[in-house]
């Protein structure tokens, strides 16, 4: 397993940006697919964005398209999810997330293994 370390939450305004960062350690952060899911109160957990094994697929939830960006350095291990335009419904906790299996792209919680213990944003309007 992995493990995953998430930073760079914190309160912005509504159109802000955040940048937050996930550093990983323990395995060969190169062998996993990365992800970025986040948590509002009373929700259920919900997929963000993934990134493949090398950077050079990723995938995003409709809600976000267009204003976040995922992308990793596997040199520094580790995975960043750029925020801009944020939006009160932003608000949550984001979470980390590692797979090595072939099913990354799918948003689906159950098909990543390793996970960080989450950073909370919060956007105000």
């Amino acid at each position: 397993q992995v493990q995953l370390v998430e930073s760079g939450g914190g309160l912005v305004q509504a159109g802000g940006s955040l940048r937050l960062s996930c550093a990983a350690s323990g395995r060969t952060f190169s062998g996993y697919a990365m992800g970025w899911f986040r948590q509002a109160p009373g929700k259920e957990r919900e997929f963000v964005a993934a990134l493949s094994w090398g950077g050079g697929s990723t995938y995003y939830a409709d809600s976000v398209k267009g204003r976040f960006s995922i992308s990793r350095d596997n040199a520094e291990s580790t995975v960043y999810l750029q925020m801009n335009s944020l939006k009160p419904e932003d608000t949550a906790v984001y979470y980390c997330a590692a797979t090595r299996g072939g099913y990354w792209y799918t948003g689906r919680t159950s098909d990543f293994s390793s996970w960080g213990q989450g950073t909370q944003v919060t956007v105000s309007s």
